[in-house]
C-alpha cells in the first residue's frame, strides 16, 4: 500500500487537533517538509528531528517520518549550519517530515500523557495542567495504591533510569497527576490540588524545596522517555488503520 503525504496529513488531522492548539504551541505541527509527490509505502516514527533519526529513517526505506519534536518553532530560523545540513537530507533522500506537537501530548487516547495514565493506572483521568489556556496533561486516583519505586517501573521506557526520583510524599501514593516532557514547573499545580505523586519528565531546582516542603513525590522520568509513549501510539494506530508499514526510531538522549 502507498500513500501520499496529503493522504497522511488528512489522516493525522482526523485523529490530532492540530488547529485548535495554535493559540498555545510555536510548533509547525503538521507537515514540516513536503516530499515530491510520490507515494509512501512507510512511515518511521521518532521523538525528535535529528539527522541521525533522518539518517535511520531513510536506512529503514521510509518515505515519511513522524515527529513529536519537529524542526520549525515559531520564529523563522536561517537555513544554515545543523538546520541546513537536516532539511537538505530530507530533500535529498525524498523523505518527508511531519510533526505533532502539543495536540500529540494532549489527545485524550494516543497522547503521551493518556497512556502515561494508564501505565500508572489512573481510573477515570481529568485533564489536568493549564498551559497556555489548555490542560495536556491528566490526573485522577490510583486503581492500586503505587510506592514512587512502582511507579518509576510503570513509566520506564525500556527500564532506561529516570533523570530525578524524588519520594517527598506518602509512601504510597492514591492520587497522580502526569505531564509529560519540560513541565517541571506543573507541579505547583499538583501541589496545588494537594495530589500525592506527580510525574513529569525534567526537573527543575525551583520546584524542589516546595514539593519538599508540600510532600509532593515527584518523577522526572527524562523528556524523552516520557514522549516516546504517543508516537508509538501514533505508529500503532497507523499500522492497525491504514495497513502500512512502519518502524520505531529510538534515539535516546538521556535527559
Amino acid at each position: 500500500m502507498a500513500v501520499t503525504t496529503r493522504e497522511m496529513d488528512g489522516f493525522f488531522r482526523g485523529l490530532l487537533d492540530l488547529d485548535g492548539f495554535k493559540d498555545a504551541d510555536s510548533s509547525l505541527n503538521g507537515l514540516q517538509v513536503d516530499n515530491d509527490g510520490s507515494g509512501i509505502k512507510k512511515i518511521a516514527f521518532a521523538v525528535d528531528s535529528a539527522l541521525e533519526v533522518f539518517k535511520r529513517a531513510a536506512e529503514a526505506g521510509a518515505g515519511m517520518l513522524f515527529v513529536h519534536h519537529g524542526l520549525f518553532w515559531g520564529d523563522a530560523i536561517r537555513l544554515e549550519g545543523s538546520h541546513r545540513e537536516r532539511i537538505k537530507f530530507l530533500l535529498d533522500k525524498n523523505l518527508a517530515l511531519y510533526a505533532a506537537h502539543l495536540p500529540l501530548d494532549q489527545h485524550p487516547r494516543l497522547g503521551n500523557n493518556a497512556v502515561l495514565a494508564e501505565l500508572l493506572g489512573i481510573e477515570n483521568p481529568e485533564p489536568f495542567g493549564l498551559y497556555h489556556g489548555h490542560k495536556i496533561g491528566y490526573k485522577g486516583n490510583l486503581a492500586k495504591v503505587l510506592t514512587v519505586e512502582e511507579a518509576v517501573k510503570r513509566v520506564s521506557f525500556m527500564n532506561r533510569p529516570p533523570v530525578g526520583v524524588f519520594p517527598f510524599g506518602k509512601s504510597e501514593s492514591q492520587s497522580c497527576a502526569v505531564i509529560s516532557g519540560g513541565a517541571a514547573n506543573e507541579a505547583f499545580q499538583a501541589l496545588e490540588e494537594k495530589l500525592d505523586l506527580y510525574v513529569t519528565g525534567e526537573a527543575s531546582h525551583t520546584v524542589y524545596h516546595h514539593a519538599l516542603e508540600g510532600r509532593l513525590n515527584i518523577i522526572a522520568g527524562g523528556h524523552y522517555s516520557t514522549e516516546v509513549w504517543g508516537v508509538r501510539q501514533m505508529m500503532e494506530e497507523c499500522s492497525s488503520q491504514l495497513g502500512i508499514d512502519v518502524e520505531f526510531i529510538d534515539v535516546p538522549t538521556g535527559l
